[in-house]
């Protein structure tokens, strides 16, 4: 089944006061205070030096020949002048502003903003920062990743699904709410057909029954027809496994009729491999009896775990994994570890991830949250933010960090697990805190995973139900530059439109206020 977890689902991990990240970046020497300081005063320095050298020079220059000439020729403009001059300027600056809006868009910043850190910002005496977080490649690799993009917002199988009848129908009972939509019913249907369904259904009257219960949207036919599959073949495994998901009110109901297909469906499996090779119908046929048997283990296991046996869920999870190893699908060992998490037993965990956590293997929020809690665990005890802030972090301790940032980047919503280890959720708040002001915009940029595609927030709206609430991802604002050049745009097209309307006065209004800026730049001493 591919619905959704309530009870597995973590909570989101709510943002507290601004904090530093530990460890992150160690408190700058009194060196790079200084040199911060003489690169904020370099341009104040050059416009006091441009002042003073302009005053030296007033009287070589001749500047009050020189304003009385540039007075004479305000006063000789006509207001067609000013109408052509602020037209001009809405022109340009409105051209600035798409190409500025148009850049954004494309790359993700503003263009001005780039040119001015790029080439301005050295001219000016100031240095930009190349110290890299650490752990995290360079602002190289992370330009190229930020510009690669997902074509569609994929839904990942969860691990830890309810029971349909046992939980999801129990909580409607409760609370009057229907936590399915229609999304998860769809993704559950598509499940069905894939691990459940295979060419050869026609053979076998109870398959056809049950190949139609499995399309069908309404929970009482399809109950109605696995019955009805049961009535034609005592031993249709499927037929179990579906009233056992929506007919069963209970955990131990939900067992019992698992644990009858359990035994219907080692029946079929046993004939199938004994057909196997007889045609390419009876390897699929074998496929698919070996999926419906893999997925009630999993189940029973589940259902152990749910009733407290967690060893027993844990012995039949590792049986399965040494059975069927290539069945990977199903996603067993998320299950496995969170069931060794409630034992606490971190030593299993530590092997399972050696085998799980790799590169060339997908992701998940359980992998990557489950290596950060084990790398956590060793120093969370002794961790204290203002420790590490005077003295940096270890080694372990950049370790762990490094695992945080891992994990948050790739879901920020924290397992309940990290509760029962001392100091954890302390050491958690802080980096999660930090990864945040790495990466504010996670739906543009990412470090070690593919930014979230655009369609993030519509697929959770769709796939959640309507009572839930939808965490949605911070996008990015607007630079200053394009609302910058939008207010010069606007501003000087309704100056233009004043001075075609109102020529006489605008131009009176334009020539005092131009002799007025003109003469006090000159010289503020001035006489007007």
């Amino acid at each position: 089944m591919a619905d959704g977890d309530g009870s597995g689902a973590a909570a989101v991990a709510a943002a507290s006061p601004p904090a530093p990240a530990p460890g992150l970046s160690p408190p700058p020497g009194w060196r790079e205070r200084l040199r911060a300081g003489l690169a904020g005063t370099g341009a104040s320095l050059w416009l006091v030096a441009g002042l003073g050298l302009l005053y030296a020079l007033r009287v070589p220059l001749r500047l009050w020949e020189n304003v009385a000439a540039v007075t004479i020729f305000l006063n000789s403009l006509t207001p067609k002048f000013y109408v052509a001059l602020t037209g001009t300027s809405s022109l340009i600056s409105g051209l600035i502003f798409i190409f500025e809006w148009w850049y954004f868009h494309k790359h993700g910043t503003s263009f001005i903003e780039q040119v001015s850190v790029s080439h301005l910002r050295p001219l000016m005496g100031g240095t930009e920062s190349s110290i890299a977080e650490p752990g995290f490649p360079s602002s190289s690799r992370e330009s190229e990743t930020s510009k690669q993009n997902l074509s569609e917002c994929k839904v990942w199988r969860n691990p830890l699904n309810l029971f349909r009848g046992a939980e999801y129908r129990r909580y409607t009972w409760v609370t009057g709410k229907e936590p399915l939509t229609y999304y998860d019913m769809n993704l559950s249907a598509q499940d069905h057909q894939t691990f459940f369904t295979c060419d050869t259904d026609f053979l076998r009257p109870s398959d056809i029954v049950m190949q139609k219960a499995w399309r069908e949207r309404n929970p009482p036919a399809r109950i109605k027809a696995a019955y009805q599959a049961l009535e034609l073949n005592n031993d249709c495994a499927t037929a179990y496994v579906l009233l056992a998901e929506e007919e069963a009110t209970t955990i131990v109901d939900a067992e019992r009729l698992f644990k009858q297909a359990l035994k219907a469906g080692e029946t079929i499996y046993r004939r199938s491999q004994q057909c196997q090779h007889q045609s390419p119908q009876h390897e699929a046929q074998l496929r698919r009896d070996t999926n419906v048997l893999v997925y009630i283990k999993r189940r029973l296991a589940m259902c152990a775990r749910k009733l407290g046996r967690i060893r027993e869920a844990v012995k039949i999870m590792r049986d399965l994994m040494k059975e069927f190893p290539p069945l990977t699908m199903l996603n067993i060992h998320e299950n496995l570890l969170e069931s060794l998490l409630e034992l606490q037993a971190y030593a299993d965990v530590q092997a399972v991830l050696a085998k799980y956590d790799d590169i060339s293997l997908p992701k998940s929020a359980a992998i990557c949250y489950t290596a950060a809690l084990l790398k956590t665990r060793t120093v969370s005890d002794k961790f204290s933010p203002e420790t590490a802030s005077r003295r940096g972090l270890s080694t372990a301790e950049i370790n762990a960090v490094e695992a945080i940032h891992r994990a948050v980047e790739f879901n920020p919503h924290v397992p309940k697990h990290w509760k029962r280890i001392e100091g954890a959720l302390n050491l958690l708040q802080c980096t999660w805190e930090g990864t945040f002001r790495m990466i504010p915009y996670p739906l543009e940029k990412g470090h070690l995973f593919y930014p979230y595609p655009s369609c993030t927030e519509t697929a959770d709206r769709e796939l959640l139900p309507t009572f839930h609430h939808v965490s949605v991802y911070p996008k990015k604002e607007l630079p200053f530059f394009i609302h910058f050049t939008a207010g010069l745009c606007s501003s000087t097209a309704m100056i233009a439109l004043l001075t075609h309307q109102f020529p006489e006065i605008m131009g009176v209004f334009a020539k005092a206020m131009a002799l007025k800026v003109t003469i006090s730049l000159v010289w503020p001493q001035a006489p007007y």
